[in-house]
């Protein structure tokens, strides 16, 4: 694909992407894709996803208690528990607001771990990461954002998402599907969206602006970027994915970059 050279323009010091379509195969890749990356928040939905293969193993329920008082899995995965930002301390009810919480995903982490008597970093790997081939990716820390990883994995998380094999095709779609429909939020580093929708583990994103897709993706595009300067979408209705890893923090840079490389890349999907 020639639009995937446009990462050779970025201001970053190393930067590598890919696009896997829905049927697994490999659309293009440029720049480095065995190289690790930190991954900052786009652990979270390889966490989100351990997470569901634990409900599907019946190791946990999605409405169980988890985190505050009131709080469930569901909530902690939908980032409506109330817990704030990167603390444990609780600054609203319980589904009233989308509050995106690290926090929140270091519950889950511990939730489940204590659910399964395994290690959350230890429940990734055997869960997720060793069954999908991805041996170059690792949990180093938190499950909110300490995995590293390459392009190359993520590529296999992507086409494992678009096809699941480790899941339920239905609980992909509700993890796909806005949970707790209606609730205001901040995205981060895009500032106050209304309505804020999110999924279990993914932002979906629906009619928001900014944004750091492209003006081309579809309402039912989801996925995750991270403070490292990375991002994984997946466009169900382009029938393809898209990840990206560098080594320059987010900033403006990406929000200036992300969105053309996007629209790009769907254009050229679509052959336009």
């Amino acid at each position: 694909m020639q639009s995937l050279a446009m990462i050779e323009n970025w201001p970053v010091p190393t930067a590598a992407v890919a696009v896997v379509r829905a049927d697994g195969s490999l659309a293009g890749a440029h720049g480095p894709t065995g190289r690790r990356f930190p991954l900052a928040s786009v652990t979270k939905p390889l966490a989100a996803y351990a997470a569901l293969v634990a409900y599907e193993e019946g190791a946990v329920e999605l409405d169980e208690p988890a985190g505050p008082a009131g709080s469930t899995v569901r909530h902690l995965l939908a980032h409506t528990s109330g817990l704030a930002f990167d603390e444990d301390r609780v600054t609203a009810a319980p589904g009233t607001r989308r509050l995106y919480s690290n926090a929140g995903f270091e519950a889950l982490g511990d939730h489940i771990a204590k659910a399964t008597d395994i290690p959350f970093a230890d429940y990734l790997r055997q869960a997720v990461l060793e069954p999908l081939g991805m041996a170059s990716t690792t949990l180093e820390g938190s499950p909110a954002k300490d995995a590293v990883s390459t392009v190359d994995d993520l590529v296999r998380f992507a086409a494992e998402v678009q096809a699941p094999r480790l899941l339920d095709p239905r609980t992909v779609l509700e993890a796909m599907t806005v949970a707790h429909p209606g609730l205001s939020g901040v995205l981060p580093g895009y500032g106050q969206q209304k309505p804020n929708d999110w999924g279990l583990g993914f932002e979906i994103r629906d009619g928001k602006s900014p944004h750091w897709t492209g003006s081309a993706s579809s309402p039912r595009t989801f996925g995750h970027f991270g403070q490292s300067g990375t991002f994984l979408w997946i466009d169900p209705d382009a029938g393809a994915a898209c990840v990206a890893l560098s080594d320059r923090d987010f900033g403006p840079w990406a929000i200036e970059a992300w969105p053309p490389l996007t629209d790009a890349v769907l254009a050229e999907l679509r052959g336009r």
